[in-house]
């Protein structure tokens, strides 16, 4: 059993043009550990529109001195980030468990994962922005080069708390941006952490800041700021609809992604096991709450029967509990309301006729009785128009489709209003490019989770999923810069 032992709460600040600043409201909001709501992981600035207009002024002053460097200067910079945050490796990723619930192998992960993101974007620096391009004049040289848009604006997720702010951070900063960031009041503190990692790196005044606080107030004021001239999202589809509806309003640039109602076709020719093993760790790890995280398991008649029995015999085996315990492969829900947010959807699919056959109660066995654990859950006998299979949960559940044909699972695959991931695993090089061509996603995979997502490639759905650009790799570059076309005549 993890026994808590609660040492005195950190106040963290605001950081605001090189100094850590407290909010103008004098107003604070505590952190509270998912594993145990009695425990307050810190507290965080409750800030205001000023803080927010004080966070903008540093940014836009320090862009034209940051946007002069060389890209090999600016990439200095994110490597020595890299290497403080490689230092603290396990105190940010020990706040992470503490302060979002994933256990701490996976937030030792996650931690990693913002290192090497950081090391990749600082390599960009020295790497290619423009192209030359021929002139009909032949006494004229003609080439493209990037802008950066200026000061942007980020609002991060609480589910991934390290590498999401990160990955959004280090490709604006490399390409000449400055930044205001307003990550997720449920994970703050290890934001705040990640943002210490730039200051001691020596990060130049007013070129990053952070500002916590409500997303009504600091949020709506990224999106409505007219000197914020990009605004990039993650989120849910609800909250990413006001971000493009007020950025376009105004003419600022944005990416939005969102939602996913990620789902796994089994084909008859599988191989059950890994089919098994995969649909655990993108469905279950980290709790569920991953925007990739496989909902929706679409599996042939033929091998439905013996799938299901494996599934449910491996998913017996996952131990719940804290994420700094030793052995416990899931944490909890990240907040009260997302717990009882999956028990609802429980309910519903239950009321809608499938049927509960493992999980969907709340756990709360010794030292767990204060945190907002849920079972893994599975059920069968799900139709695709179910809330369960169309609406997304976030959480451990997963719905098991049964069909007849690939062509099926395809078209019940499609059949969401989101496509953000989506894999198979099949043995048949037929149905491999039947999936590739036909499957409605930004990210499809092949005898692999749903949820694996590589740092160097490009990143983003279709349909509600995303608005369309994509984030990491090196197609970051399309977000944070305009193409600048330049004619020179001898």
């Amino acid at each position: 059993m993890y026994v808590s032992v609660q040492t005195e709460v950190k106040t963290y600040l605001n950081y605001i043009n090189g100094e850590w600043v407290a909010a103008s409201t004098n107003k604070v909001d505590a952190s509270i550990n998912p594993a145990n709501k009695n425990e307050i992981v810190g507290y965080l600035q409750k800030s205001g529109k000023e803080d927010l207009d004080k966070a903008v002024a540093a940014a836009k002053a320090a862009q034209v001195a940051w946007r002069k460097l060389s890209g090999a200067a600016r990439g200095e910079f994110l490597y020595k980030a890299a290497n403080v945050l490689e230092k603290r490796l396990d105190e940010v990723a020990e706040t992470l468990t503490n302060e979002m619930g994933k256990t701490f192998p996976e937030a030792k992960g996650e931690t990693a994962r913002g290192i090497a993101i950081l090391r990749y974007y600082a390599g960009e620096g020295m790497r290619k922005v423009g192209e030359v391009i021929p002139s009909s004049d032949a006494d004229a040289l003609m080439f493209t080069s990037r802008a950066p848009l200026g000061v942007v604006g980020l609002i991060t997720p609480w589910n991934f708390p390290v590498a999401i702010p990160i990955w959004k951070m280090a490709p604006a900063l490399i390409y000449g941006n400055t930044v205001v960031i307003k990550p997720a009041s449920e994970a703050a503190v290890t934001a705040a952490k990640v943002i210490e990692c730039f200051a001691e790196a020596g990060i130049p005044a007013g070129v990053l800041n952070m500002v916590t606080g409500p997303g009504s107030v600091v949020g709506q004021g990224i999106i409505d700021h007219p000197d914020i001239k990009g605004i990039s999202f993650t989120g849910s589809d609800v909250t990413g609809a006001r971000v493009a509806q007020g950025a376009a309003a105004r003419g600022a640039k944005f990416q939005t992604e969102m939602g996913g109602k990620n789902p796994v076709i089994v084909a008859a020719d599988a191989d059950l096991d890994l089919a098994v093993s995969a649909t655990i760790s993108g469905g279950l790890a980290s709790t569920g709450q991953k925007c990739t995280a496989t909902s929706r398991v679409i599996v042939q008649s033929e091998v439905y029967d013996a799938f299901k029995e494996k599934l449910v015999e491996a998913v017996k085996k996952i131990k719940v509990g804290h994420g700094l315990q030793s052995g416990s492969w899931m944490g909890p829900c990240a907040s009260e309301s997302q717990l009882n947010t999956v028990l609802s959807y429980v309910e519903k699919g239950q009321a809608e006729g499938a049927t509960l056959i493992y999980g969907g109660k709340r756990v709360e066995g010794e030292g767990l009785e204060h945190g907002f654990y849920v079972e893994p859950t599975v059920f069968d006998n799900v139709t695709p128009k179910m809330a369960i299979a169309q609406e997304e949960i976030f959480g451990p559940v997963l719905a098991l489709i049964k069909v007849d044909t690939i062509e099926e699972a395809i078209e019940i695959a499609n059949d969401s209003q989101f496509g953000l991931s989506a894999s198979i695993f099949t043995t048949n090089v037929g149905n491999m490019l039947n999936f590739i061509r036909d499957m409605e996603a930004g990210l499809v995979r092949i005898n692999a989770e749903s949820a694996g997502v590589e740092l160097q490639a490009p990143f983003g759905g279709m349909k509600s999923s995303s608005s369309g650009s994509r984030e990491q790799g090196q197609a970051a570059i399309e977000f944070y810069t305009s193409i600048k076309t330049v004619f020179v005549k001898a």
